[in-house]
């Protein structure tokens, strides 16, 4: 059985047991946290929700916060003299999904 969370402004799709990272939670490590679920197929039934699926849920535990890789942005304009250099950390929260409602 899987589902289609929808999160930060994207779309997962998970199992059970599943580590997922998502955008940034405002949740501590332990937490348990229930997603919207747009999308639900156990194998031979599909359930789509219009926009989420009304009796189903997604429970997860929030493993911890961390964050990615550094990425570079630098910008350039040849002849001008123009440089740029910044750098950013997108911050991640890890969750364990622990059942799929539905």
């Amino acid at each position: 059985m899987y589902a289609v969370i929808e999160t930060g402004g994207k779309q997962y799709r998970v199992q059970k047991g599943d580590l997922v990272r998502v955008e940034k939670l405002a949740a501590t490590s332990g937490d348990k946290i229930t997603f919207p679920v747009l999308l639900v197929a156990d194998g031979t039934n599909v359930k789509v929700g219009k926009p989420t699926v009304a009796s189903a849920e997604v429970v997860a535990t929030v493993q911890g916060n961390e964050k990615g890789k550094k990425l570079i942005v630098f910008k350039y304009r040849r002849r001008k003299g123009y440089r740029r250099k910044n750098g950013h950390r997108q911050e991640y929260t890890a969750v364990r999904i622990d059942e799929i409602n539905g």
